[in-house]
């Protein structure tokens, strides 16, 4: 059984920064591959970043050099780094993971599809 449970979230302003952490409880030691979504009221969900169990990385157009995205060496925290925060970056921010293959197509295109264990969420308000 494998569990998320996202924190870090809050209401900031525009130019802060905010801390998003995943903490993943799993009683199977497969490694998973990671990534960060969001979803703004009345919008799609959208991949935030990915990180695929080799440590490559990969970013939406909109957060690329204001996100990053890391995991622990314990590998059971997955953490976003969210700097100069912009009001469209608001959103409830859920982590996502899975220990089936994932292309690296599919790790860079952020999709939302086929990931096999889903957070709840953490709510992200940035104001102007």
């Amino acid at each position: 059984e494998v569990k998320m449970v996202e924190s870090g979230g809050g209401s900031v302003q525009a130019g802060g920064s905010l801390t998003l952490s995943c903490v993943v409880s799993r009683s199977t030691g497969a490694s998973f591959h990671m990534g960060w979504f969001r979803q703004a009221p009345g919008k799609a969900r959208e991949g935030v970043a990915t990180r695929s169990t080799t440590g490559r990385t990969y970013y939406a157009d909109s957060v690329k050099g204001r996100f990053t995205i890391s995991q622990d060496t314990s590998e059971n925290t997955l953490v976003l780094q969210m700097n100069s925060l912009k009001p469209e970056d608001s959103g409830m921010y859920i982590c996502a993971a899975d220990s089936y293959p994932r292309s690296t197509a599919t790790m860079q295109s952020l999709s939302d599809g086929g990931w096999t264990y889903w957070g709840q969420g953490t709510q992200v308000t940035v104001s102007s």
